[in-house]
């Protein structure tokens, strides 16, 4: 019986210690690093095209309807451009989230 005790205890001595040396090895690496909080804009593709688009056909029909006789078409051409860059813009900042993480750098 107390051979089997003795067993036990170091077999739940030498997991601990087994558990244990990756943590020790991660504090070791990380001494001379700091963690920075990394924060950027994301937008999805998806919206910024569908804005685009949307813009692109609002605007074309507004530079069609406002412009007169023989300049119809440049007014659809000018007012579709400015409707895509106008919608791509709004789409972007209305679709847009803020996604952080965590990184290591160099304390030097």
């Amino acid at each position: 019986m107390p051979n089997k005790f003795l067993a036990t205890v170091t077999l739940a001595c030498s997991a601990l210690a087994v558990a244990a040396a990756p943590l020790a090895a991660q504090a070791e690496h990380h001494s001379d690093q700091h963690r920075v909080k990394v924060c950027r804009d994301v937008s999805s593709r998806g919206a910024r095209n569908t804005g685009t688009v949307v813009g692109a056909v609002a605007g074309g029909l507004a530079g069609n309807a406002l412009s007169h006789g023989g300049g119809k078409t440049g007014g659809t051409i000018i007012g579709a451009g400015l409707g895509a860059v106008a919608g791509h813009q709004i789409a972007k900042h209305n679709d847009t989230k803020v996604k952080c993480h965590y990184e290591w750098h160099d304390n030097h």
